[in-house]
């Protein structure tokens, strides 16, 4: 008995004992979030100016989250507001291609991960009639992913 050369011999009636031992993990819930800037272009005032970006989200597989949208850096209010130094220009962000649901802390969108990256489109507009003087205009939009 070749295969069993190196065994050592277990005596006849010889005892055993045994016991089980749990193996465990936690899988935790995890969330990551990045996203593009929203360049709108040059404004003349004499009409929308629509433009998007991306908020990219990757949440592990069965993940429910939620993304919100703050006022910006330089809201008056509930009114989202680039700036110039003291000039203002109001803008808003949407949810929806048609500009009708603002994308905002009361109104995050939802979804459930995959653990795969997925892309939320950002709708943005710059309303017609401003009349503000020339210039460069900025804020910064934080966004949140609760999960």
């Amino acid at each position: 008995m070749a295969c069993l050369a190196g065994l050592a011999a277990v005596p006849a009636g010889a005892a055993n004992t045994s016991t089980t031992f749990t193996v465990s993990a936690t899988v935790v819930a995890t969330c990551s979030v990045s996203a593009s800037n929203l360049a709108f272009g040059s404004y003349t005032g004499t009409g929308n100016t629509d433009q998007t970006t991306t908020v990219t989200v990757t949440c592990g597989n069965g993940t429910s989250y939620s993304v919100a949208l703050n006022d910006g850096a330089n809201a008056s209010g509930s009114t989202r507001r680039m700036a110039n130094g003291s000039n203002y220009l109001a803008y808003e962000l949407y949810s929806d291609s048609g500009r009708t649901t603002v994308w905002n802390a009361a109104a995050p969108v939802a979804g459930t991960g995959n653990g795969a990256a997925q892309t939320l489109t950002v709708y943005g507009r710059i309303p017609t009639g401003q009349s503000v003087p020339a210039g460069a205009y900025t804020d910064t939009v934080q966004v949140t992913v609760t999960y």
